[in-house]
């Protein structure tokens, strides 16, 4: 793995390909055209996702400078091998979730807002895809409010009329999030005159001391936390999860808060990465205590829900504590298992939604009560939802173990023994919300005793997903490596 750069072309055509295919879906207005167009353009943007990962890994960071401009006159792009993580991660979900999407929105969504649907996925895809890519502080954010605003579409478009409201709640909660983190972005272009990440992390230990970038850093903080739903700012989450659909949902819940952890992650060791920010500032003991509370209380209230798509959105949130805790450990360790639980919850998330998601739409059933004896009516279906479900609490031979036992190494590596058990106790309560369910499908008599299965197209997606977290679970080596290396190299500042 070289320390080199090499330009490539293929970053711009990451985002911009999706981007046009957004208004393309619109003129097109077909289901099926728009859904056609939609699926090609998704695996097209994994096909280079894969290739620009496999162009890092041999020849280091991808650079592309839009019209040729250097920084800070112009736009850089830039992917670096934690970047390149990530956005194999998106392009991966948005390519398995497509093909998903086609029947099960038609059940969700009415025909005629159908080409709409998957006009905000591309946009969505786009967004994403931007954020992880940009090397520019104020670009970054136009990208956060594409992902956003169409995010708020696609929430919107549930059939349960309270997904409005949940769009609503999300549309002020992101837009005050928004907010703080353009005003971050301000701060600290009014004391270091540029808005490249490069040039910030370069310049950033001349002004550390100074009240303007710690009134940045907390506004940076607090925005970027909001769209990364970290307790206490995590209550737009479980009503926009619940009442998407559910193709937005598994979406949305394997992408878009693993793309807002790598924002903070960027802003933490990239533009403050010449600096011990953890000296300077009491972050921390903040960042470990919200991560606490997010991993415990978010748990309990899964514990409590009757709704799986919601229990699934508060687990959601307490993974997100797992993802933090990582941070906020400040080590190698940390941040490589903080790393691999992104790409690692991504896939066992995006399993358990599109699971329940082809439950909905042969069934209609989604609370508990409904779902009683579903593995026995739905054998393949519940398969996958188990498959997942180990992985979230932790057993051996799933990612999630993989994941937690490297939080648990790093904290011991710290002396830092109560965390680490705290880590194995909210283990627990992640049984608790996965046995309710395992109990209810397995262990009860269905009221109907008819075999009932998914359409193949939501099914054969489900499982491909499903054998991916088989897959990592027992194999980690790449997965470990890849999150090992850009944990070195966003410590390589401290």
């Amino acid at each position: 793995m070289s320390g080199a750069e090499m330009s490539d072309p293929w970053l711009i055509l990451l985002v911009v390909v999706p981007l046009l295919a957004a208004p393309l879906c619109v003129l097109v207005r077909s289901p099926a055209g728009a859904w056609a167009m939609a699926t090609a353009v998704a695996w097209g943007v994994f096909a280079i996702a894969v290739k620009l990962l496999i162009g890092v890994l041999d020849q280091g960071e991808a650079v592309y400078r839009i019209g040729g401009w250097d920084a800070p006159w112009g736009i850089e792009y830039r992917l670096d091998l934690l970047g390149a993580f990530v956005v194999l991660i998106v392009a991966a979900i948005g390519a398995v979730v497509m093909p998903y999407a086609k029947r099960s929105i038609e059940r969700e969504i009415r025909r005629d807002r159908i080409y709409l649907f998957y006009a905000m996925m591309m946009l969505n895809l786009s967004g994403l895809l931007g954020i992880t890519v940009t090397g520019d502080a104020f670009n970054l954010f136009v990208f956060l409010e594409i992902s956003s605003l169409s995010s708020y579409v696609l929430i919107s478009l549930g059939q349960d009329r309270r997904a409005l409201t949940a769009a609503f709640r999300y549309l002020i909660m992101g837009t005050i999030g928004a907010t703080f983190y353009i005003i971050g972005v301000g701060l600290m272009y009014q004391m270091t005159g540029t808005l490249n990440f490069t040039g910030l992390r370069t310049i950033m230990p001349a002004v550390i001391d100074t009240r303007t970038v710690a009134a940045a850093l907390a506004f940076l903080s607090v925005g970027i936390s909001l769209k990364l739903a970290l307790f206490p700012l995590h209550f737009w989450l479980p009503n926009a999860y619940t009442f998407a659909p559910s193709a937005v949902s598994a979406f949305l819940a394997a992408t878009a808060t693993k793309v807002s952890a790598y924002v903070l992650l960027r802003i933490l060791f990239t533009v403050f990465g010449e600096v011990d920010l953890f000296a300077a500032f009491p972050l921390q003991p903040i960042l470990i205590t919200m991560a606490i509370a997010a991993m415990f209380l978010a748990s309990l209230s899964a514990i409590w829900q009757q709704n799986v798509k919601r229990m699934l959105a508060y687990s959601s949130i307490a993974q997100v504590g797992y993802i933090v805790l990582g941070f906020a450990l400040a080590s190698e360790a940390g941040l490589t298992g903080a790393i691999i639980h992104m790409f690692n919850h991504a896939l066992m998330k995006g399993t358990a939604f599109m699971a329940i998601g082809a439950v909905i739409h042969a069934t209609g059933a989604v609370t508990l009560k409904d779902l009683e004896g579903i593995g026995k009516r739905m054998p393949y279906t519940m398969g996958a939802f188990v498959v997942a479900g180990l992985g979230l609490i932790g057993v051996p031979l799933t990612p999630g173990f993989i994941s937690k036992w490297q939080l648990v190494s790093a904290a011991l590596e710290l002396d830092m023994w109560p965390l680490a058990a705290l880590i194995l106790l909210s283990s627990l309560l992640a049984v608790m919300y996965v046995w309710r369910v395992f109990e209810v499908a397995y262990l009860r008599e269905p009221k109907i005793t008819t075999r009932v299965e998914a359409p193949l197209s939501m099914l054969l997606p489900t499982w491909i997903l499903a054998l991916a977290v088989l897959y990592f679970g027992t194999n980690a080596t790449f997965t470990l490596n890849v999150a090992q290396t850009a944990a070195q190299r966003l410590m390589g500042g401290l």
